[in-house]
């Protein structure tokens, strides 16, 4: 196992079931929204959806830093939006290494009431309806797996434990 990107749209649960995995897996969490620069946080907090000339430093620094990582020989795992085929491939790019992608997903209106029932994140609700407009759902030729996130967190994450498991039997 090389990279996991627990991936998908503001406030599915990247960061809850990253974490999780890497706990289980006994690998490093990334927090990908950590690595974004201060003025996309800003712009993401009036509101204002990135741009790609805005994302494609970020996700350089994703697949950077899974691969300075794994240059320690451990595994990763990565919260991060990863919304676009173009978006996944670069990652991979700068990864130095096999990726996994687990895209968490559900109904806009289930996210929509995660996301206004959350605290202290800077990504508001009004930005969800441009998340969605970018998503693209994993292709059969990426190396991925689909979540459906609308039972509870920790059936959720007993999914993802169990189908990564069987992803890296």
């Amino acid at each position: 196992m090389d990279h996991i990107v627990v991936m998908g749209v503001a406030g599915c649960g990247k960061s809850t079931v990253g974490k999780a995995l890497a706990d289980h897996f006994s690998c490093r969490f990334i927090e990908g929204d950590a690595l974004h620069d201060p003025a996309s946080v800003e712009k993401m907090s009036r509101g204002e959806a990135l741009t790609d000339s805005d994302r494609w430093p970020w996700l350089q620094r994703v697949g950077e830093s899974m691969g300075g990582i794994d240059s320690d020989g451990l595994t990763t795992v990565v919260s991060c939006s990863a919304l676009r085929r173009a978006y996944r491939d670069h990652i991979g790019t700068h990864s130095n290494g096999a990726v996994l992608f687990v895209h968490l997903h559900a109904d806009q209106a289930v996210i929509a009431g995660r996301m206004a029932a959350r605290v202290g994140h800077f990504m508001p609700t009004s930005l969800l309806d441009s998340q969605y407009a970018t998503l693209e759902m994993l292709e059969q030729s990426e190396s991925g797996i689909l979540i459906d996130i609308t039972p509870t967190a920790d059936e959720v994450i007993a999914v993802a434990i169990e189908k990564v498991s069987q992803h890296f039997v």
